[in-house]
């Protein structure tokens, strides 16, 4: 194909304070970088908007350097080799990569990754089979140490990894699984669709009574993806020795004021409780065993996964945004490109 002379782009133009508005990005038109020995340009077909990607748009110090003002921004994207300067990858493959929120894209060919497309669908590879599935999978099993027999509670259990959590734990031989989610329709999916015991909506009274109806007799494990209340009424229900994996706290993500807690850790104390936070990069052991059980699982069909898809890049933004405050149900995603 011919590659034009530029390409869109989504910048950060200005740090978000509190809730992230669409003046705090802008869409602008770019020429691509240059394609050097050894690199390949990819004209992205599908980009990723996640969680984590709030934190960088702060000027904080973390274990990823934050976005830049003017600048581009990045993130898991799935596009196709349009010009290949490698002798690794060939115009034509689909690759993962980690420069989405734009159009084109110059990369290493170290730095992409070529995905089977018959296996599933590009989008796939930024969900089910990509980082969500891979921190579901690592956070339940090996951070939060589940066994068989546990009870299992998830927050934030309609989205992208708490979905996958859920259903993992089910087919590892969870004694049952509870999940929490933002209406009416979600908490319908996760008992209906993936198999949860019980789900219920934070939305429709405190999360404590809530969760203690669903396990009246304590939960062994809690994946959190919300923190705040959701945390707290984890540490009050959890039973003695119970093991939490700490993935996300979205409830804080865009509060200016400090969180008021946990309030309650003593629970910890008192139950002898591991909290354990993670990243997906920390287990870099993991991903042939995650890809060839999730791989399997899917084949099988017990896996069961949604995709939210907002088309059009220059809708990233409002995408990003959406996904914040919970507007899908399983992984957001931008279809850039067919």
């Amino acid at each position: 194909m011919t590659v034009p002379s530029t390409g869109t782009e989504v910048r950060l133009a200005a740090r978000p304070e509190g809730w992230p508005t669409a003046e705090n990005f802008s869409v602008v038109q770019a020429e691509p970088p240059a394609v050097r020995t050894g690199q390949v340009l990819i004209r992205n077909l599908v980009m990723s908007v996640d969680p984590y990607m709030r934190g960088r748009m702060n000027k904080t110090r973390s274990y990823v350097p934050p976005f830049a003002v003017g600048k581009a921004l990045d993130g898991g994207a799935v596009g196709e080799v349009v010009v290949s300067k490698s002798s690794h990858l060939a115009v034509g493959d689909l690759v993962l990569h980690g420069l989405g929120w734009r159009e084109y894209a110059v990369v290493g060919a170290a730095g992409a990754v070529r995905i089977d497309p018959a296996l599933a669908p590009p989008g796939a590879y930024l969900g089910v089979l990509g980082m969500p599935g891979h921190a579901a999978y690592t956070g339940l099993l090996k951070v939060a140490e589940f066994r068989p027999g546990d009870t299992v509670f998830v927050s934030g259990a309609a989205g992208a990894v708490g979905s996958l959590v859920g259903q993992i734990a089910r087919l590892c031989g969870a004694e049952r699984v509870i999940g929490s989610a933002g209406s009416a329709e979600k908490v319908a999916y996760l008992t209906g669709e993936l198999g949860f015991d019980a789900a219920f909506d934070y939305k429709d009274g405190p999360v404590l009574e809530q969760l203690a109806k669903a396990a009246p007799a304590g939960i062994d494990v809690y994946f959190d993806n919300v923190g705040g209340d959701h945390l707290d009424a984890a540490l009050v229900l959890a039973r003695m020795g119970a093991r939490f994996a700490l993935c996300g706290s979205i409830s804080q993500a865009n509060e200016q004021a400090p969180p008021a807690g946990p309030r309650n850790l003593t629970q910890a104390i008192a139950k002898g409780l591991t909290l354990r936070g993670f990243l997906v990069g920390g287990h870099a052991d993991l991903p042939d065993e995650f890809t060839a059980r999730m791989g399997g699982w899917l084949a099988d069909g017990r896996i069961s996964y949604r995709e939210t898809v907002v088309r059009g890049l220059e809708n990233a933004p409002t995408a990003f945004i959406d996904m914040l405050r919970g507007a899908n149900t399983g992984k957001m995603l931008v279809r850039i490109a067919e």
